[in-house]
């Protein structure tokens, strides 16, 4: 894999125009934990939502180790469930999938990489977004162990994993044929990572809606909702400079899997 240029870094791109720049229809919107896409891409997928893409979320572990006021794991496991869909909802999206891996256990196994590349085989998409698999340790909170593996997970699920038929037969077999994914779209990236700004200006109240959502994570709803929109608008001027226009900001490391240019194996 390859990462996008470094032009991308100081470009700005709404979300439907990053669509038709790369001819993206679907979209596989990863998260180790429910939340995890909201915090990282909620205006993102509200955008592609509204410019007609399909997109689907799934989330790895069910997120039954976090959260507050808790009446153990498997009332908080159908509570973030509910959390999730209705954050979902908020943002436009009705397909939600769980895998159901125990919140703060997750490795990236072939047992975990076997299901990402079933899932993938079925939904086929243009683009995936993931946690990033590699530590920020500026945001450790960004870096949960559990981010780390869902990324590498799906990073190794990508390739070459999903467009290998011989990787996991009995997928093939089942019909899951393989096939290759364009891009990854990695959020919580390092900021020397990040090459990707996309412009979610006038979205931020869809994704605070979404991350409102999952009231068992927030014990101060109106600190979290600031801090947001902090990040969000550091995220433009980032992008921006400081002669630019304010707004808000979603950041990503765009990775090329596989481009015009690809040659299989390299």
């Amino acid at each position: 894999m390859t990462p996008a240029t470094n032009a991308a870094a100081t470009a700005l791109v709404t979300p439907a125009a990053l669509a038709r720049q790369h001819g993206w229809r679907t979209v596989l919107a990863v998260g180790a934990h429910p939340d995890d896409l909201d915090f990282g891409a909620a205006a993102t997928l509200a955008g592609f939502c509204a410019a007609g893409l399909r997109v689907v979320l799934c989330v790895v572990t069910d997120g039954d180790a976090g959260g507050f006021d808790s009446a153990g794991p498997e009332a908080m496991t159908a509570r973030r469930h509910a959390e999730q869909r209705a954050a979902a909802a908020a943002i436009g999206v009705e397909d939600v999938r769980f895998l159901g891996e125990r919140d703060g256990h997750l490795e990236p196994d072939h047992r975990v990489r076997r299901a990402l590349v079933r899932l993938m085989r079925e939904v086929r998409p243009d683009v995936v977004l993931s946690p990033h698999p590699e530590r920020d340790w500026e945001r450790m909170q960004a870096a949960h162990p559990d981010h780390l593996a869902c990324g590498e997970a799906v990073v190794r699920a990508a390739y070459p994993a999903v467009e290998n038929p011989y990787g996991y037969p009995e997928l093939a077999e089942a019909g899951l044929e393989a096939f290759r994914i364009r891009h990854l779209m990695l959020y919580t990236a390092p900021a020397e990572r990040r090459n990707l700004a996309v412009d979610v200006t006038g979205l931020e109240d869809v994704k605070l809606r979404a991350l409102d959502a999952h009231l068992s994570q927030h014990p101060d709803l109106e600190g979290m909702r600031r801090h947001v929109r902090g990040m969000l608008a550091e995220n433009h001027r980032a992008a921006a400079g400081p002669a630019g226009p304010a707004g808000s900001a979603e950041a990503f490391h765009l990775v090329t899997v596989n481009g015009p240019g690809t040659i299989a194996g390299f």
